[in-house]
Parts: C-alpha cells; sequence; structure tokens
C-alpha cells in the first residue's frame, strides 16, 4: 500500500499535501464507517488495491468471548 502510494505521489508530481491527499482519498470511506462499529473491530488492513481504489479496506472483527 506504501509502495502505491509513493507511486501516485510521484506520478502527480506532488509533497506532503499530495501525500495526504492521496491518504484521505483512500482512508475516506472507512473514516466514515468506523466510527460507529469501533468497538468491534480490531485492526484495518490496506492494501495497494485498496489504494487502487479496485477493493476495500480489510476489517478485522473483535472476536466475542463465549459466554460460560
Amino acid at each position: 500500500a506504501l509502495d502505491e502510494v509513493a507511486a501516485q505521489a510521484i506520478k502527480l508530481k506532488t509533497g506532503a499535501r499530495g501525500l495526504r491527499a492521496i491518504m484521505e482519498k483512500t482512508m475516506q470511506d472507512i473514516m466514515f464507517e468506523l466510527p460507529s462499529i469501533r468497538d468491534q473491530v480490531s485492526r484495518v488492513t490496506i492494501t495497494r488495491e485498496v489504494v487502487e481504489g479496485t477493493h476495500e479496506a480489510k476489517l478485522t472483527r473483535i472476536k466475542k468471548k463465549k459466554s460460560a
């Protein structure tokens, strides 16, 4: 994912603000969704495909402990 962010920044000939814009675009959907489910998620995985816009971020859900 980081390699793809860097590749996009190089292609756009951008600096730090451009990197931020790429990350915000990549994370936009998850930034809106995550607050409402954050107690159910332990990890968000961002891959090259997520940065490219061809896949969604992978959410790793917290496993609930079985009641005794």
